[in-house]
């Protein structure tokens, strides 16, 4: 929790004194002092109330430590660019570059998907990630590799590696690319995204299996996106059609069917 240390940095960026800015919020000077020096801590109304006047999302008021911002990026910031209203613009990213100066490709497996959640924009966990290069990407773009688990993407098969280029500005998703998506609340997920920030804040999930619902995650819930590249397996497709992929056929046949006579209707 960075909430006091933001609280007093964005009020000095403004030269604002403590009274000045609990003037500003209808507050008392002493209980804004109380916030930023960590004795008490401000209600959910006090906190919508910060967010709007600093157009900052309350995520980030107290999540991210904008000390670690460069100042280009604390002017997006204040200027109203809060990546986790927008979904663009400002996104600070913990990479690791070789000797030659050039950008790995961070490898998460999938005993280290857990750490990735806590640990994804901590420098000393993403150095102690395994690391490789692939000559055919893009020098100019930054790469990392997931190892997913399950059968909601297939046919990508379960344990397969799947490569994704980082997503600055979530606003240039299109509808209908897959992504790696890591959220506050339940880690990394590969899914098939729509497009929704411009006109409700938020992206639908969608699985390749039919047999899993598809469901929305929040803007302000998301904390990195990776665009699908390609991705690796060791698993031959199968020529046969098992008992789990019957299913899955028989119910995009249903599916179709229900669509075809809601049409009739």
């Amino acid at each position: 929790m960075f909430f006091s240390s933001n609280l007093r940095l964005l009020r000095k960026r403004r030269n604002q004194t403590q009274e000045d800015l609990a003037t500003a919020l209808g507050l008392k000077r002493s209980t804004l002092n109380n916030y930023e020096n960590q004795i008490a801590q401000p209600a959910i109304d006090v906190l919508l109330a910060m967010s709007g006047y600093f157009n900052v999302a309350v995520d980030t008021l107290l999540r991210m430590d904008l000390q670690s911002l460069s100042e280009t990026q604390l002017r997006e910031l204040e200027s109203g660019s809060d990546a986790f209203i927008k979904g663009s613009k400002l996104r600070v990213l913990t990479s690791t570059v070789g000797t030659d100066n050039e950008e790995n490709i961070e490898l998460v497996p999938q005993k280290a998907k857990a750490g990735y959640m806590a640990g994804f924009s901590d420098p000393e966990y993403i150095e102690n990630l395994p690391v490789f290069r692939l000559p055919f990407l893009r020098s100019d773009r930054k790469y990392r590799t997931f190892q997913i688990s399950g059968d909601s993407m297939l046919p990508i098969p379960d344990g397969s590696w799947v490569t994704g280029e980082f997503v600055q500005d979530w606003t240039s998703i299109k509808s209908g690319e897959a992504c790696i998506v890591l959220t506050s609340d339940d880690g990394l997920a590969f899914k098939v995204v729509e497009n929704h920030l411009a006109d409700g804040g938020f992206m639908k999930m969608i699985s390749l299996n039919p047999l899993y619902q598809p469901y929305s995650v929040k803007a302000t819930d998301i904390r990195e996106l990776w665009r699908f590249v390609h991705y690796i397996s060791n698993i031959l497709p199968s020529g046969s059609i098992d008992n789990a992929q019957l299913m899955t056929e028989i119910l995009s046949v249903k599916q179709a069917v229900n669509q075809l006579r809601k049409g009739e209707m």
